[in-house]
């Protein structure tokens, strides 16, 4: 007689590593698949208006990429990046006041590749990282998943305090300072130069590095452009300057950059070698091939005459839609407001009824590192067109009457 052995259960799998349970995904992503609907306006995404990409001349850079260069085009590349690229980049940098080669460059798949890159070659666990309150929500995933503790600087409507800055290095020993000074997401806000030269002095004085991000500073609309951080005495050789190329051209060419020293620039070259081995080849050579054949600066100039009208709409339109109370920022540039309703509102639990009315925001707590504050919330104002603007905070009024 034949005995049969009962099944042997198969053994569980690993578990996923702390750091990936730790950490939750954005926030903004989940809004987006949730209010991909057609008739959604929709406030929370940060997406460029794509009816604004220069796609004739993007396409045309390409075109000639393919037919000048296509062997070079389809092959691997180094680290560091294509050297036109790097030229062109450092070309740009040097016009905006801040002495740069190419060579002090690494090109990266958009400024967030750069921040994973950092963390990588700066963080072990249990480091710690300073930013803003609130801050840019995939910072907050970057640092987190490299298993960084974070704190928060405090602030007010114009930035973080550098006083406050100052105590927190003296006490918590940080690693690095991450900071959006120039029209920051999400709030919109500009740190103003007398801040930005006592923010250098503080890492001069007492060791701290400073991750520049800086991705929405040629979208001015009005006002007077103010240096980088990176470009003040004391900070040359402690700041890294982030870049990209997702808002002034399109963020579907996936292009950053990263300026830095070059014992943290090689760091994150070795980072990027274990990642991606390179940035895409033919993305670099086309862009590069537009910076040397198109006026860039012509056509952030449409663009940001284009947002710079969104935006005013916006803020013609708040008063009548928000309650009693309600405050918001007037951003100089860039792509978002902020928001703070009275205390009595919770943005995140109110959002599944704003959504009903078809209309979406982000909520304000998950950027947040320390306490959140619950009445916020985020809304951009660049992927729709006037009319739509006003559409939609009609419809955010009416679901905000409805919970009142």
């Amino acid at each position: 007689m034949t005995v049969t052995e009962p099944p042997v259960a198969p053994a569980p799998t690993p578990r996923l590593a702390a750091r990936a349970s730790a950490v939750g995904g954005s926030p903004v992503r989940d809004i987006l698949a949730v209010t991909a609907r057609p008739e959604v306006i929709n406030f929370a995404g940060g997406l460029p208006a794509p009816e604004l990409f220069d796609a004739d001349g993007i396409a045309e850079a390409y075109r000639a990429v393919f037919a000048e260069m296509p062997a070079r085009a389809l092959q691997y590349s180094t680290t560091e990046g294509e050297p036109v690229l790097r030229a062109a980049l450092a070309e740009r940098v040097c016009a905006r006041g801040l002495v740069t080669a190419p060579d002090d460059l690494l090109v990266t798949a958009g400024s967030q590749q750069a921040l994973s890159l950092l963390a990588t070659a700066l963080l072990e666990p249990g480091d710690t990282v300073l930013v803003e309150d609130p801050c840019y929500l995939a910072a907050l995933q970057s640092f987190g998943l490299a298993g960084a503790r974070i704190v928060a600087v405090p602030g007010d409507e114009h930035g973080l305090d550098p006083e406050a800055l100052e105590e927190l290095v003296v006490r918590e020993r940080p690693k690095l300072l991450y900071t959006v000074p120039t029209f920051q997401n999400p709030t919109g806000r500009t740190l103003p130069a007398a801040r930005r030269a006592a923010v250098a002095e503080v890492a001069a004085r007492c060791g701290l590095w400073i991750v520049e991000d800086d991705p929405y500073g040629e979208l001015r609309y009005e006002g007077e452009r103010v240096p980088w951080i990176a470009a003040h005495p004391g900070a040359e050789d402690r700041t890294v300057l982030l870049g990209s190329l997702s808002k002034i051209m399109a963020p579907g060419l996936r292009l950053g950059w990263l300026r830095a020293p070059e014992g943290i620039r090689r760091a994150c070259a070795v980072a990027k070698q274990a990642a991606d081995l390179h940035t895409p080849t033919v993305n670099q050579l086309a862009a590069a091939r537009y910076l040397a054949d198109r006026d860039l600066d012509a056509h952030v100039r449409r663009v940001a005459g284009v947002y710079g009208e969104r935006r005013d709409a916006m803020l013609a339109g708040l008063p009548g839609a928000l309650p009693a109370g309600s405050a918001w920022s007037r951003p100089e540039g860039g792509m978002f407001l902020w928001v703070r309703l009275p205390s009595s509102y919770d943005t995140t639990a109110l959002l599944p009824e704003v959504v009903r009315h078809d209309v979406a925001y982000v909520p304000g707590a998950p950027f947040h590192a320390g306490e959140p504050d619950r009445s916020t919330l985020r809304l951009c104002f660049v992927t729709q067109t006037p009319g739509e603007i006003a559409e939609g905070l009609r419809r955010l009024g009416a679901a905000l009457r409805e919970r009142a």
